[in-house]
């Protein structure tokens, strides 16, 4: 069977990943990463390109006559966070930690290279996409634009995301919409500053601000249909230093999720709108941009076929459809949208079992996994790729 080919590798697959967590990178410098792997799929046979936006690696085998290609995807990068686990494999890296998972990605990933190398059981071509940066600066994107899907076509492409809170090894699926689009905006709200015990002489614009925290909210309660997700979240509010003084400017950053283009473009216009309006009401001036603090994603969107594949190979396995089958987009934003807009495509959840969230300082990725996840992996590639 699949899981006792993979359970064989457990241990070493284990410490793998656990060498990753405990050597966290971001950001285009997944050096060390990268090199990890690239290493290991060179020493498993696999034809290894590496250096794709600067630390993205393809590792591609092929076996059989078939013309057919997959590609699967794992992200490898960190979060800025201060791990607080105390395991003996935390971070060694101050204010870094794979608090997301990627680490885990990435083992999944190079545990279904082992079986695919060992088994051979596929007629085609299976590029496995090991990607930098999927947290911010698009990596996907930046492997689009130095010609990943030119360089290693595929027919279709895949990946997956580990959730915590949702039970251990469950596929989570759905055709159609599957992550929101991310827009994070700058709002800087401008007053006039002052002493703080001369409020009268001075245009306050931590009140404004803080007015106007609220009254976005208002954005999704009021402006929007309740059956087109939305989400609007304040992440960061910045402004003075001192109680006694009343500052001159505060700025706030924004997380704008949605999950359509109309109902996108109508959110983002409304804040705008609310923004200049509520600093208007205090005596302030605000400025809505996507500056140097912001960026955006698009939305993911599910290819009919492809999500069909994953929830059959799910089914097959023993999974009740109840369960696969999700009833709605998940509200986190993810870049490989923008290879969904490149190739036919499918993103999926894998349930982690109980524990802390992802992106909590307190977060470990559940090593069970290592086993259901490329197990899964593996009969996707069997059932995309058949022998004859």
């Amino acid at each position: 069977m699949i899981e006792d080919i993979l359970t064989r590798h457990l241990p070493e697959l284990t410490a793998i990943r656990r060498d990753l967590h405990a050597h966290p990178e971001m950001l285009f410098q997944e050096v060390r990463t990268a090199g990890i792997v690239a290493a290991e799929l060179q020493r498993l046979g696999f034809k290894v390109t590496a250096g794709i936006a600067r630390t993205g690696v393809v590792g591609t085998l092929s076996n059989g006559s078939s013309s057919r290609a997959i590609g699967i995807r794992a992200d490898m990068d960190a979060l800025p966070i201060e791990e607080r686990t105390n395991l003996a494999h935390a971070s060694r890296y101050p204010g870094k930690m794979h608090a997301c998972g990627h680490d885990g990605h990435t083992t999944m990933l190079l545990g279904l290279a082992r079986y695919l190398a060992e088994t051979r059981r596929f007629d085609g071509t299976v590029h496995l996409i090991f990607q930098p940066s999927e947290e911010d600066e698009g990596g996907a994107l930046r492997m689009i634009e130095d010609g990943l899907f030119r360089r290693f076509p595929c027919d279709r492409v895949f990946a997956l995301h580990n959730l915590p809170g949702e039970p251990e090894g469950q596929i989570m699926v759905k055709p159609g919409p599957i992550t929101a689009c991310c827009d994070v905006l700058t709002i800087v709200v401008e007053g006039v500053a002052g002493h703080g015990g001369l409020p009268h002489k001075s245009v306050d614009p931590v009140v404004a601000a803080a007015s106007l925290v609220m009254a976005l909210q208002t954005v999704v309660a009021r402006n929007t249909d309740p059956h087109d997700p939305v989400v609007v979240t304040i992440g960061a509010i910045n402004g003075g230093s001192m109680a006694t003084v009343i500052p001159g400017s505060v700025k706030l950053l924004a997380g704008i999720r949605t999950v359509t283009e109309p109902v996108r473009e109508k959110v983002l216009s409304r804040i705008r709108d609310l923004a200049q309006f509520q600093a208007r009401s205090f005596g302030c001036t605000a400025s809505v941009d996507a500056g140097i603090d912001s960026w955006s994603y698009p939305a993911g969107c599910n290819s009919a076929a492809e999500a069909a594949l994953v929830r059959e190979v799910a089914i097959e396995m023993g999974q009740d459809p109840a369960k696969i089958d999700m009833r709605g987009p998940f509200m986190f934003s993810e870049d490989f949208s923008f290879m969904q807009q490149a190739v036919p495509s499918c993103y999926f959840g894998l349930g982690a079992g109980p524990g802390p969230m992802l992106h909590d300082p307190g977060y470990d990725f559940n090593d069970a996994l290592l086993v259901k996840g490329p197990a899964f992996w593996a009969r996707l590639v069997e059932k995309a790729l058949p022998q004859a």
